[in-house]
């Protein structure tokens, strides 16, 4: 049995996959600690399943600890060791604005405040030490930074991505005074030149350690409890590792929730035959997308999250804050907004009953008739209408709007935000959404693909018969995987075969040793550019490549990128990534659960401004079952609408795939 659990904004999802099939389950996520939601998920999953938690072998986990953390600003007391003179890197940033038409907007502050602040009396060269740091010196510093008391300590020098003896004698040093304090090395952490990123990744990296490591401890100990293995934690790549490297390195797990939500649906998009899919993952508090090519998510070498830069290679996921619990409001110009405030799990939307009472994407869709307060939610969430029409008449009577407008108007608002999310990932990196088919999931995504895929013009939905759980299944399909990344910065006679040769297999044997795994796959990524540009472009091949091969695919894709290329400059490789896999189970998605009952019914909805009837089909459709237009599908964990020229069909693994007529 492999298990998987997510934790969202407003509900924790688990998947069980056990005798081929798919046993799921939620439960209300608990924001004051998150392993309580993650265990009473379990507990139900296995109830569904009715198997003890002896019998599961794998526990994968991806949580939103570390993301809230960095999204509100809060971590532990840390402090931040630099080389003497550059103690103020992260403040001082790339000194650009953060929007360039308002003059006003400014950075998140740093995590480390000035007063915790300390410069290291050494110096680094490219080349070698320039000033070595005594013994008495780094005493002194320890003792310093001691006397400061911080729960972490941040250590970024110069040039430690090529030679970390220095950070090595400083955290030794620390070590020695303070035995119980998290030290974040920057050439561990990242290992990649540019020091204000660097310092800005081990800065996260050191003040979330702390927080992650103690939720950590406390879902180990209630999972032995509980009888379950130790969970493997998701990464921002898209691979699991170790709890305890993921506790002792937080930067590495900052998108791990949405992490498995872009692993699931790239799986599902593969079993669906539309291995070319945008994705869409709209739960209670937001919406993350990406793009899926060949069945493969894309990756960034690098990002940035709630304004801050992180140096690790991750999936490229982009997060807008549109979800079911998006509360809707007037602004002081008086125009309708929704998001990015959410009402969350506690309380929750109004219709949910439990003290809300501003109006929320949910209840604009309970009110519209696309939800139906007869059918509970997931998780057993009881929906009442009345409490919807009140807070949405309130919020109506500030606009000057009929509800019914009002509640119309939020979906419209809410859609317009998510096709500008997913235009991001696609029309501005020159992509043409037309081409993709558009993979709708999270317990509100379905609700809301006919809408966004009309105005991107998409005429291909594919709806998960998980989708409201995909990111869980993603989880248990994930594999094992550890990044190794270095900047090498060769050039010239020094590109030769042997050089960059020798660097990737360094790189690629201690990628197996991070990951426990002699027999891991490895696959490595070279980042070139012509000598004087400012950024590269990253090329994918083996570990002993020929640098004629090399620059013949930069060149390729540097004219695609750019619309040109120069045979006669002079060629950089800057940095060498290697990343170690191991592959993830393969698992069965083909519905065989004889239990399938779909209850036919009829009622009304508003679709674009008029009363209709709606088709309702509830539960899980089987496999061969055709989806008329005019009808809305309430899945176990989803509600997927299919309105005027919409029409479908269920596959074998239970996924729906909607096509629009022409």
């Amino acid at each position: 049995m492999l298990l998987g659990v997510d934790v969202g904004g407003t509900f924790t999802d688990a998947v069980l996959a056990c005798d081929g099939r798919i046993v799921t389950a939620k439960a209300p996520s608990t924001p004051h600690d998150q392993s309580e939601g993650v265990m009473a998920a379990v507990q139900a999953a296995l109830a569904r399943a009715g198997r003890p938690a002896r019998e599961v072998r794998a526990f994968s986990h991806g949580m939103t600890v570390a993301t809230n953390a960095l999204l509100e600003g809060r971590g532990a007391r840390t402090a931040l060791i630099a080389t003497e003179g550059f103690a103020d890197i992260v403040a001082l940033g790339r000194q650009n604005r953060a929007q360039l038409y308002r003059l006003c907007a400014t950075r998140p502050a740093p995590l480390v405040p000035p007063e915790l602040r300390f410069e290291a009396p050494e110096r680094m060269t490219p080349d070698g030490p320039l000033r070595t740091p005594t013994a008495a010196e780094l005493g002194d510093l320890a003792a310093r930074v001691a006397a400061a008391e911080p729960e972490s300590v941040a250590v970024v020098l110069l040039h430690s991505y090529r030679h970390p003896a220095h950070e090595q004698a400083i955290a030794d040093a620390i070590a020695d005074a303070l035995p119980d304090a998290h030290v974040s090395l920057s050439h561990q952490v990242v290992g990649t030149f540019r020091e204000y990123e660097r310092a800005a990744t081990t800065e996260v990296d050191a003040a979330l350690s702390p927080l992650l490591a103690h939720y950590l401890q406390r879902l180990s100990r209630l999972a032995a409890e509980t009888g379950v293995p130790e969970p493997a934690i998701m990464q921002s790549n898209g691979g699991l590792i170790d709890l305890a490297q993921a506790a002792g390195h937080a930067a590495w797990t900052v998108l791990s929730g949405p992490a498995g939500g872009a692993a699931g649906a790239a799986y599902v998009a593969v079993a669906a035959g539309a291995p070319d899919a945008l994705c869409f993952d709209m739960g209670g508090t937001s919406c993350d997308v990406c793009v899926v090519d060949a069945g493969q998510v894309q990756e960034h070498s690098a990002g940035e999250v709630a304004g801050r830069p992180l140096a690790l290679p991750m999936l490229a996921v982009h997060t807008v804050g549109a979800g079911g619990g998006s509360i809707a409001w007037r602004d002081p110009g008086g125009a309708l907004r929704v998001g990015p405030r959410s009402a969350g799990a506690d309380p929750g939307p109004a219709c949910y009953g439990r003290g809300g009472t501003e109006p929320t994407v949910t209840d604009a869709n309970l009110m519209l008739g696309y939800l139906s307060d007869e059918a509970p939610l997931a998780g057993g969430v009881a929906l009442h209408r009345t409490r919807a029409v009140a807070a949405i008449e309130a919020l109506a009577a500030e606009l000057g709007l009929d509800p019914l407008a009002c509640a119309d108007g939020i979906i419209r608002v809410a859609n317009a935000e998510m096709v500008r999310a997913l235009r991001v990932v696609t029309v501005q990196r020159g992509i043409d959404p037309r081409r993709y088919a558009l993979l709708a999931f999270g317990g509100a995504g379905p609700l809301h693909a006919a809408a966004i895929a009309e105005e991107l013009g998409i005429e291909t939905i594919v709806c998960p018969r998980a989708s409201g759980v995909l990111a869980a299944l993603g989880l248990v399909i994930s594999p094992r995987r550890r990044d190794v990344q270095r900047s090498v910065l060769m050039t010239g006679s020094e590109l030769t075969a042997a050089a960059i040769g020798g660097a990737a297999a360094e790189l690629g044997a201690r990628a197996r040793r991070a990951l426990g795994d002699a027999d891991a796959t490895i696959s490595a990524t070279y980042e070139l550019r012509y000598r004087g540009q400012a950024f590269e472009l990253p090329i994918t091949a083996g570990l002993d490549p020929e640098p004629a091969d090399l620059r013949a695919a930069f060149e390729t894709m540097h004219e695609d990128r750019y619309g040109y290329s120069d045979a006669e400059q002079s060629l950089e490789l800057v940095t060498i990534r290697v990343t170690a896999t191991t592959a993830g189970p393969d698992v069965d998605l083909v519905q065989r659960d004889a239990q399938q009952i779909v209850q036919r019914g009829a009622r009304r909805a508003i679709l674009g401004g008029v009363g209709v009837g709606l088709t309702t089909l509830r539960g899980a459709p089987p496999p061969g079952t055709e989806i008329p237009p005019r009808s809305v599908v309430e899945l176990p964990e989803s509600t997927l609408l299919v309105p005027d020229r919409w029409s479908g069909r269920v596959d074998a693994t239970g996924t729906i795939t909607l096509r629009r007529a022409r």
